[in-house]
């Protein structure tokens, strides 16, 4: 019935309305309908295809990496780590700090691969970084919305609670254990992943193994969202059965898709080592 062509004009319209110079999509890449709908007929090129990485919050606290220490940032010098350091990123938006002090944003924590490390400031820190670091910030999704899976059968639902019974009996046995997903549920959000040096990605892989265990008792999982070139994302644990390899987003340039006046159109530009995802989206 073309009902859905009809609606991203609409909104197409009122992105250009609103000063925006490029409208962009996210979808899985099986969702085939959705693709041709946006690269077979709104004239939308393939932009990013990003992972989504997911790991599910057991009764027991996952065994971080003893050669990093995390330690928790305030909001001031998180904005200026991430301005100095990350504000060429792709995405990056202009307004950190709002999304630094939204009531949704659990904090930032910076990790470090250094057994000398002291923390003296971020300026200090700017101006002399350890050798290994990873920074990254948490988003309660749960604040916004909950999730559900349905359709599960009787037998899947009774060995998920058999899982947890037996994690929060036996800690120490680290039993792979599959939360109450069968019910509304909280997720978190990593955002803001970057870091620095030869061990970046074990500082990365401390910083998300600690997120998901500060997430115990508070939410179901914890997913961060990477892009396909990012170095960081081969150390970060995720289960793949709950995870995207292969996120798709699509990107077209507003008002007639005419480029820059020398040649550039964004929405066709080679992708970057990194992304920035945007919480609030």
């Amino acid at each position: 019935m073309g009902v859905a062509l009809r609606l991203v004009g609409h909104l197409e319209r009122w992105f250009a309305l609103m000063g925006a110079e490029y409208a962009y999509m996210a979808t899985d890449k099986s969702n085939e309908a959705s693709v041709q709908l946006f690269t077979g007929r709104c004239g939308y090129s393939k932009f990013r295809t990003p992972s989504l990485l997911v790991h599910p919050v057991h009764a027991h606290r996952l065994r971080a990496p003893r050669r990093a220490a995390v330690l928790p940032l305030d909001a001031r010098d998180a904005e200026r780590l991430y301005r100095r350091r990350f504000g060429h990123v792709e995405l990056f938006p202009a307004d950190i700090g709002a999304v630094l002090g939204n009531r949704l944003s659990l904090g930032t924590f910076l990790a470090v691969v250094d057994d000398g490390f002291r923390w003296r400031g971020v300026e200090h820190f700017l101006a002399s970084p350890p050798a290994s670091w990873a920074v990254a910030s948490l988003w309660d999704c749960g604040g916004v919305f909950r999730l559900e899976m349905r359709g599960a059968s009787r037998l899947r639902r009774a060995a998920a609670a058999a899982s947890r019974a037996l994690d929060r009996a036996a800690k120490w046995m680290r039993v792979p254990s599959v939360p109450d997903f069968f019910r509304p549920f909280a997720g978190w959000f990593a955002y803001g992943l970057g870091g620095e040096g030869d061990e970046a990605a074990l500082a990365a892989k401390a910083l998300y193994v600690s997120f998901v265990n500060r997430a115990r008792g508070r939410a179901a999982a914890v997913a961060v969202e990477v892009a396909a070139l990012d170095p960081l994302r081969r150390r970060l644990p995720h289960w793949r059965s709950l995870s995207c390899a292969e996120d798709l987003w699509c990107m077209k340039r507003l008002g007639g898709g005419e480029p820059d006046a020398d040649g550039w159109d964004w929405a066709k530009s080679a992708p970057g080592q990194s992304i920035f995802v945007d919480p609030r989206e």
